[in-house]
Protein backbone atom coordinates (compact mmCIF):
# COMPACT_ATOMS: atom_id res chain seq x y z
CA UNK A 1 0.00 0.00 0.00
CA UNK A 2 2.69 1.79 0.66
CA UNK A 3 4.42 2.02 -2.46
CA UNK A 4 1.15 2.77 -4.69
CA UNK A 5 0.73 5.41 -2.38
CA UNK A 6 4.34 6.38 -3.34
CA UNK A 7 3.97 6.19 -7.14
CA UNK A 8 0.56 8.07 -6.86
CA UNK A 9 2.49 11.01 -5.18
CA UNK A 10 4.64 11.01 -7.84
CA UNK A 11 2.44 10.85 -10.47
CA UNK A 12 0.49 13.90 -9.46
CA UNK A 13 3.60 15.55 -8.90
CA UNK A 14 4.84 15.01 -12.26
CA UNK A 15 1.64 16.50 -14.05
CA UNK A 16 2.02 19.43 -11.83
CA UNK A 17 5.71 20.03 -13.31
CA UNK A 18 4.46 19.48 -16.75
CA UNK A 19 2.08 21.90 -16.84
CA UNK A 20 4.55 25.04 -16.59
CA UNK A 21 5.40 27.56 -18.70
CA UNK A 22 9.03 28.74 -20.14
CA UNK A 23 10.85 31.94 -19.47
CA UNK A 24 13.11 32.58 -22.35
CA UNK A 25 14.73 36.04 -22.96
CA UNK A 26 14.36 38.11 -26.47
CA UNK A 27 17.12 39.49 -28.16
CA UNK A 28 16.74 42.88 -27.05
CA UNK A 29 17.16 41.13 -23.26
CA UNK A 30 13.37 41.41 -22.40
CA UNK A 31 12.12 38.18 -20.76
CA UNK A 32 8.86 36.98 -21.68
CA UNK A 33 7.22 34.11 -20.26
CA UNK A 34 5.68 31.20 -22.94
CA UNK A 35 2.72 29.49 -21.73
CA UNK A 36 1.18 26.12 -22.48
CA UNK A 37 -1.42 27.47 -23.92
CA UNK A 38 0.35 28.98 -26.86
CA UNK A 39 0.06 33.31 -25.58
CA UNK A 40 2.55 34.74 -23.89
CA UNK A 41 3.57 37.78 -21.78
CA UNK A 42 6.33 40.03 -20.78
CA UNK A 43 8.00 39.58 -17.01
CA UNK A 44 9.48 42.81 -17.26
CA UNK A 45 6.74 45.21 -18.37
CA UNK A 46 6.28 48.39 -17.04
CA UNK A 47 2.78 48.51 -14.48
CA UNK A 48 -0.07 50.23 -16.52
CA UNK A 49 -0.18 53.77 -14.13
CA UNK A 50 3.35 54.47 -14.63
CA UNK A 51 2.97 54.03 -18.53
CA UNK A 52 -0.28 55.85 -18.44
CA UNK A 53 1.48 58.85 -16.72
CA UNK A 54 4.30 58.70 -19.32
CA UNK A 55 1.75 58.56 -22.32
CA UNK A 56 -0.37 61.21 -20.85
CA UNK A 57 2.52 63.99 -19.84
CA UNK A 58 3.81 63.30 -23.73
CA UNK A 59 0.73 64.21 -24.78
CA UNK A 60 0.79 67.14 -22.72
CA UNK A 61 4.07 68.01 -24.09
CA UNK A 62 2.94 67.44 -27.58
CA UNK A 63 5.35 64.65 -28.52
CA UNK A 64 4.72 61.46 -30.31
CA UNK A 65 2.98 58.80 -27.97
CA UNK A 66 4.84 56.27 -29.58
CA UNK A 67 7.98 58.08 -30.48
CA UNK A 68 10.78 55.13 -31.61
CA UNK A 69 13.89 54.87 -31.38
CA UNK A 70 16.58 54.76 -34.23
CA UNK A 71 17.09 51.21 -35.98
CA UNK A 72 14.00 49.97 -34.24
CA UNK A 73 13.07 46.29 -35.03
CA UNK A 74 9.56 44.67 -35.38
CA UNK A 75 8.80 41.67 -33.10
CA UNK A 76 9.13 38.65 -35.55
CA UNK A 77 5.98 36.69 -36.21
CA UNK A 78 5.44 32.90 -36.28
CA UNK A 79 5.62 31.99 -40.01
CA UNK A 80 3.34 28.72 -39.85
CA UNK A 81 0.54 31.02 -39.27
CA UNK A 82 1.57 34.06 -41.39
CA UNK A 83 1.74 31.99 -43.94
CA UNK A 84 -1.76 30.49 -43.56
CA UNK A 85 -3.57 33.63 -43.30
CA UNK A 86 -1.79 34.63 -46.75
CA UNK A 87 -4.54 32.50 -48.37
CA UNK A 88 -7.28 34.70 -46.56
CA UNK A 89 -5.76 37.83 -47.22
CA UNK A 90 -4.82 38.86 -43.85
CA UNK A 91 -1.43 38.26 -43.13
CA UNK A 92 0.60 41.12 -41.72
CA UNK A 93 1.03 42.10 -45.26
CA UNK A 94 -2.44 43.38 -45.30
CA UNK A 95 -3.07 44.26 -41.83
CA UNK A 96 -0.27 46.63 -42.42
CA UNK A 97 -2.12 48.44 -45.26
CA UNK A 98 -5.42 48.49 -43.63
CA UNK A 99 -4.24 50.57 -40.79
CA UNK A 100 -2.39 52.56 -42.89
CA UNK A 101 -5.59 53.30 -44.71
CA UNK A 102 -7.48 53.57 -41.66
CA UNK A 103 -4.67 56.28 -40.14
CA UNK A 104 -4.44 57.92 -43.22
CA UNK A 105 -0.14 57.23 -43.34
CA UNK A 106 1.97 54.98 -46.05
CA UNK A 107 2.42 51.65 -44.82
CA UNK A 108 6.02 52.72 -44.19
CA UNK A 109 4.72 54.79 -41.12
CA UNK A 110 3.37 51.49 -39.74
CA UNK A 111 5.48 49.68 -37.07
CA UNK A 112 4.49 46.53 -35.03
CA UNK A 113 4.66 47.11 -31.52
CA UNK A 114 3.23 44.00 -30.14
CA UNK A 115 1.73 40.93 -30.55
CA UNK A 116 -0.49 38.27 -29.38
CA UNK A 117 -1.29 35.66 -32.26
CA UNK A 118 -2.70 32.61 -32.33
CA UNK A 119 -4.35 30.83 -35.93
CA UNK A 120 -7.80 32.18 -35.41
CA UNK A 121 -7.46 35.59 -33.25
CA UNK A 122 -4.84 37.97 -32.76
CA UNK A 123 -4.41 41.20 -30.91
CA UNK A 124 -2.17 43.66 -33.02
CA UNK A 125 -0.40 46.94 -31.43
CA UNK A 126 0.83 49.45 -33.96
CA UNK A 127 2.23 52.51 -33.84
CA UNK A 128 1.32 53.93 -37.10
CA UNK A 129 2.57 58.04 -37.55
CA UNK A 130 3.13 58.46 -34.15
CA UNK A 131 -0.36 57.37 -32.32
CA UNK A 132 -0.47 54.11 -30.57
CA UNK A 133 -3.25 51.87 -32.39
CA UNK A 134 -4.61 48.80 -30.97
CA UNK A 135 -6.11 45.84 -33.69
CA UNK A 136 -8.17 42.61 -33.95
CA UNK A 137 -8.39 40.09 -36.13
CA UNK A 138 -10.65 37.13 -35.94
CA UNK A 139 -10.51 34.78 -38.43
CA UNK A 140 -9.81 36.38 -41.59
CA UNK A 141 -11.41 39.85 -40.45
CA UNK A 142 -9.32 42.64 -39.14
CA UNK A 143 -11.00 45.35 -37.18
CA UNK A 144 -9.79 48.21 -34.99
CA UNK A 145 -10.11 47.21 -31.15
CA UNK A 146 -12.40 49.81 -30.00
CA UNK A 147 -14.95 48.91 -32.66
CA UNK A 148 -18.03 46.48 -32.67
CA UNK A 149 -19.26 44.14 -34.66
Amino acid sequence: MKTFTLFLFLLVSSFSFSQTGQIVKTEDGRRVFLKNDYTWEYLDAVDSESQTALIESLKAAGENVCSLEAGYLEPRLDGKIQSQLKRGRSSMRYVKKKVAKDQNCSVDDVFLLSFSEQKKKAIYHFCANGTEVTYKRLGNSIIKASKLF
